[in-house]
């Protein structure tokens, strides 16, 4: 009975998936078709028909947020001993266990970063190279190693590969040979030196491949078309002559290519097993029909096959997308926040809204236009979650507590409270702190916790701050971290794997997507799968736009994305007009000091357009006024009191006195959104 429960509420090819308990299995699934639904249910399945036990499960994907997920799912599923963790994960633990046996000494020291050890290879070779180069080398390096390439070998391996190395062929691979050798002499392991050594000791060691092999019997890969071929082998090594293995994945999501990774695993699966049972998920259940169309329509443009996997929609209508043409990126990131800004108004959370684009420095331009706007982002790919000073230190106030039995000290307050009671201690309260600095940041990190607390209640009413504590280590573990409140902004090969309600692609111009070093057609066609990903990020609201030149007043010499070419029928194009030059953000440059003149650098000296130590007029009780409003504002619209106007904008408001939108319009802090928006409000208080 409990076994056949898991096969409930599955489609027609879930159901053939999670039935086909014995390998080899190949399913084939695109964007939003469950495909993580569809193999936990499988492994649950497996597991409670007898087919083979949790323990003797091996599920590998290629993050530990994912890694996470799947753990969770299968817990609630009735299958809590199977192991999933990412290629490296399993290595390493395989890895640390065996060492004493095979090997013996001190084991190395994993690396998480290769750029120190490559800065001191290039100085090494007496050759000098910036922080970004640095980090390209190591990328590079990267590649050689996972596609089993030595020093000796690179230069004819970057030949036949047709790749752009970051600095001339052989200075790479003087510095990669450098590498090599101080990593060695260090006694250091790198991820992928961490995944070949392992392959080597099962390889060389009988007894210990067959204690893996009897421990693991039944492999689970997700997001197979990322494999590269040192996963692959050691992927091999694990199997040994088996075949019991199921493979997930999307050939139109392949946008890691220039790591190493290769959907030629996936495509060739059935030709390297033989009578492999295929199964298609193509019931898209995450995007409206509109968002879907548009998405077939990118993809159905591309070179080569599509594999079959033409998405059909499952949910109700929506919108159409939007295609926005703007005069420059300045004006671009205007709109965006703005509109971003309507649909927070609107209703939609700000943590279901993402700006997604290809090159991560794009993203200061958003960062300005959202603060600007007044709404919270977060940028994905920042410092980790769990390694944040505060979270650490409510993780250890919640750890203890739950030691003491907090549950009995607070019995009756239920788990919500009795986080939030916790959390108090470390600073947090149930309204954020004004402004936008150190102090808003932390309060965020607090709320978040407090945030998973209550979808954990929700999910489980009867659990307690001890099974809370259980779910913060073990995302911790995962690196799992739960949604801050603000707008996404992340780079397109960041966003994969994730969904918001509303998402907005931009820099969608030739050049940029697809980026200028794409030459190929080969690179192109992953260039195009980028965009697929972007727009199958979306589940209703999407638009997508390009600007005619990089800042206001430049040529507008550059046209739209290739990639859009007969997409943006007339009914869904949208062209705004030309934008009032006055009312933009200016461009960047030194702004002077409106009492002495001097450039001002320091950022609420330009909040105030003035240097701090400048004589200036307050209106204190301009002031008290405008920060009474600004808490009944804060309080109308339940939003953050710093998203109205931080104090610095309220000070220079207090010390200007405008008199008209105009000279309102102005003073730092108060964009065109706020102007419209709060403008008369505020001149009123001032008196006019």
């Amino acid at each position: 009975m409990l076994a056949e429960s898991v096969l409930e509420g599955l489609d027609p090819e879930q159901r053939a998936v999670a039935e086909a308990v014995k390998g080899p299995v190949c399913v084939l699934a695109g964007a939003g078709t469950g495909k993580t639904r569809a193999i936990t249910h499988r492994i649950a399945y497996a597991t409670l028909t007898g087919v083979v036990t949790p323990q003797r499960v091996l599920a590998v994907t290629f993050t530990t947020r994912a890694a996470g997920e799947l753990r969770g799912r299968l817990r609630q599923l009735g299958a809590p001993g199977v192991q999933a963790r990412t290629f490296h994960a399993a290595a390493l633990r395989q890895l640390s266990y065996f060492w004493p046996r095979v090997v013996g000494g001190e084991p190395p020291k994993i690396i998480d970063s290769k750029i120190g050890l490559v800065a001191d290879a290039a100085r090494a070779c007496r050759l000098s190279f910036g922080r970004t180069e640095l980090r390209d080398l190591a990328s590079e390096i990267e590649w050689a190693k996972v596609t089993q390439n030595r020093p000796e070998d690179y230069p004819a391996a970057v030949a036949g590969a047709g790749r752009r190395p970051p600095a001339e062929v052989v200075d790479v691979a003087r510095v990669y040979a450098m590498y090599e050798q101080l990593r060695r002499e260090r006694n250091l392991l790198d991820f992928e030196g961490m995944l070949e050594l392992t392959a080597a000791v099962l390889t060389e060691h009988r007894d210990v491949a067959n204690q893996v092999r009897e421990q693991y019997r039944y492999f689970v890969v997700d997001e197979y078309q990322d494999v590269n071929p040192l996963q692959k082998m050691l992927l091999d090594t694990w199997l040994g002559d088996r075949d019991d293995l199921c493979v997930v994945g999307d050939p139109n999501q392949t946008i890691y290519s220039f790591t190493g990774a290769s959907p030629s695993h996936l495509l060739g699966f059935t030709r390297e097993h033989p009578g492999a049972k295929v199964v298609k998920l193509v019931r898209d259940y995450r995007s409206t029909p509109q968002v879907v169309r548009l998405a077939n329509g990118v993809i159905g443009r591309a070179g080569g096959a599509r594999h079959g996997l033409e998405l059909v929609a499952q949910r109700e209508n929506g919108p159409e997308p939007v295609f926005n043409e703007y005069d420059d990126e300045v004006a671009e990131a205007d709109d965006a926040a703005r509109r971003a800004r309507k649909l927070i108004d609107e209703g939609v959370p700000a943590r279901e809204i993402a700006i997604l684009f290809r090159i991560n420095a794009q993203s200061e331009t958003y960062e300005s236009a959202l603060a600007a706007a007044g709404v919270p982002y977060v940028v994905r790919g920042a410092e980790r979650f769990f390694e944040r000073p505060e979270v650490r230190e409510a993780v250890v106030r919640l750890r203890g507590a739950a030691r003491a039995g907090a549950d009995a000290e607070t019995e009756g307050m239920g788990l919500i409270q009795t986080v939030r009671h916790v959390l108090s201690g470390a600073g947090f309260s149930d309204r954020p702190p004004e402004g936008a600095g150190a102090a808003r940041a932390r309060w965020e990190s607090l709320a978040a916790l407090a945030q998973l607390a209550e979808d954990m209640a929700a999910d489980d009413p009867k659990a307690g701050l001890a099974e809370f504590v259980a779910e913060l280590e073990e995302r911790a573990a995962a690196q799992h971290a739960p949604p801050l409140e603000g707008v996404t902004l992340a780079s397109l090969h960041a966003a994969k794997g994730l969904e918001w309600d509303a998402v907005f692609l931009v820099g969608l111009a030739e050049g940029t997507l697809p980026i200028v070093y794409a030459k190929t057609p080969a690179q192109i066609e992953e260039e195009r799968r980028l965009l697929y990903v972007g727009v199958t990020r979306a589940r209703v609201h999407l638009a997508l736009s390009w600007a005619l030149s990089r800042s206001p007043g430049g040529a507008q010499n550059r046209r739209p994305s290739r990639f859009l070419d007969g997409l943006t029928g007339k009914a869904a194009t949208h062209t705004p007009p030309r934008a009032d030059r006055s009312k933009r953000r200016p461009a960047k440059g030194p702004q002077p000091c409106r009492v002495c003149g001097r450039p001002l650098t320091a950022a609420v000296e330009r909040k105030l357009g003035r240097c701090e130590d400048c004589p200036s007029e307050l209106n204190e009780e301009l002031l008290i006024a405008l920060k009474e409003w600004r808490a009944q504002v804060s309080a109308e619209q339940k939003i953050p009191a710093y998203v109205v106007f931080t104090d610095a904008t309220l000070q220079a408001i207090a010390e200007r006195g405008p008199e008209s939108l105009e000279d309102l319009a102005r003073i730092p802090g108060v964009g065109r959104v706020k102007l419209d928006r709060y403008g008369d409000a505020v001149l009123a208080l001032c008196g006019h």
